[in-house]
């Protein structure tokens, strides 16, 4: 891979665990240990992977004028994917209105890495130099460690967050 495409490889690495995590969250079922667990790792990977990736590439994407409606639309669907986990946290997990919930979830994530991966990834490129890469690397790898680690489950209600 060249060095140029390394963070986004990067990015994509961390997707990759996440389709995985969402995968193995699938199927389980009730107020398992397993689902209990799986859910932590999940909601701790995603909002540390998006904080991070906020402070890495679209911060640096927002500085160039081509790329801030797609940085916007990215970054407007992390929060509404927080959301979701949280709402996620504050339902009862052995509830048929869990599964449902985590259903919508992961396919609104899935829609939204994808269209990275597809179309957001393969434009912010053509916008980047070398200085921009290596700050990306070094602040996402810092960033991602500290936030995983600060993240924690926030049970909200959806409709409660938008008070």
């Amino acid at each position: 891979m060249a060095q140029n495409d390394e963070i986004f490889a990067r990015l994509k690495q961390d997707h990759d665990k996440h389709r995985d995590l969402l995968d193995r969250l699938l199927e389980t079922q009730g107020d398992s240990e397993e689902r209990k667990s799986l859910f932590e790792a999940l909601t701790k990977e995603l909002k540390g992977h998006a904080s991070a990736e906020e402070q890495a590439l679209y911060s640096t994407m927002m500085r160039k004028p081509p790329t801030t409606d797609e940085t916007r639309h990215s970054v407007a669907e992390h929060h509404e994917i927080e959301e979701a986990l949280n709402d996620l946290a504050a339902t009862d997990m052995s509830s048929s209105a869990w599964l449902m919930k985590l259903k919508d979830l992961d396919h609104d994530y899935r829609h939204h890495i994808d269209e990275e991966e597809e179309e957001h990834f393969p434009d912010f490129a053509k916008h980047l130099d070398h200085k921009d890469r290596e700050h990306m690397r070094s602040v996402f790898e810092r960033r991602k460690t500290e936030e995983k680690a600060e993240a924690e489950l926030t049970p909200e209600k959806k409709e409660d967050a938008k008070e």
